[in-house]
């Protein structure tokens, strides 16, 4: 059985989605829509309300950052919405023949 390679996501996105669950309440949910395990998730939340993930803003975010934080997330968004529409398509053209 192989191994996936590590990933290593940042505070803020830890944040993001420890904000995420805590909100909708539900951690399989939030952790499936994301992408990560729920044991990740769980992990993050306990260090959270240990303190031990913090928001780093120290540096403030440039009109160039952010634009690209922006453009990133449309990317995903787009991205996202062309794989649903293509098993759409897939599903649609199945029940036709």
């Amino acid at each position: 059985m192989e191994r996936k390679p590590r990933t290593i996501y940042s505070n803020e996105f830890k944040l993001k989605a420890v904000e995420l669950s805590n909100k909708r309440g539900s951690l399989l949910a939030v952790a499936q829509e994301l992408n990560i395990s729920r044991d990740n998730l769980k992990r993050w939340k306990k260090e959270h309300s240990e303190g031990r993930i913090k928001q780093d803003n120290s540096t403030p975010r440039t009109k160039e950052q952010e634009e690209l934080i922006k453009l990133r997330k449309e990317l995903y968004d787009t991205q996202l919405e062309r794989d649903i529409l293509k098993k759409a398509v897939g599903i649609f053209s199945k029940s036709d023949r």
